[in-house]
């Protein structure tokens, strides 16, 4: 009993995520062989069990909240970067490229672990990422590769 209900709640919290998931209701089989799978599909060969309702929408609290805790952790790798960065001039443009560069460094690597309703549950069980989380990565990638290309650019004018 509870195996399956460890089972449920991880389903149904690897299930928040986008908008089309939620709209979909989720199945429980029992198979022959006495598994149980949750699909929002017809399982061939399995017993319908019972019908879950999906979970409910993300907060967009919880996800401004940690949005706004990524911000603030922005600004603290801001003033250490600028400490770092000290060698060169204050205000000159490879100061200021180099605290980029570090600044978008740190946000690459802070952004790497999933936002609030960035992963999604599959009906094997496991999860996977969203396209939502996935374009946050190039994203924070090109910002990354930008400040790279005028850091060089800068050192280049010296």
């Amino acid at each position: 009993m509870s195996k399956m209900l460890a089972l449920l709640a991880c389903t149904l919290c690897l299930g928040i995520a986008g908008g089309s998931a939620l709209a979909q209701k989720l199945q429980k089989y029992r198979t022959p062989d006495g598994k149980i799978v949750y699909s929002d599909r017809p399982v061939p060969g399995a017993h319908l069990v019972d019908e879950v309702a999906p979970p409910p929408p993300p907060d967009p609290e919880a996800t401004a909240a940690a949005r706004a805790a990524t911000a603030r952790e922005g600004k603290a790798v801001d003033e250490a970067a600028g400490k770092r960065a000290g060698k060169v001039p204050s205000g000159s443009a490879e100061n200021d490229a180099a605290a980029a560069l570090e600044r978008a460094k740190q946000t690459l690597e802070r952004g790497r672990e999933p936002l609030p309703g960035e992963r999604l549950g599959t009906v094997s069980g496991k999860s996977r990422l969203s396209e939502e989380y996935f374009a946050r990565q190039r994203t924070n990638e090109a910002a990354v590769a930008e400040a790279q290309a005028r850091l060089d650019k800068a050192r280049s004018g010296r």
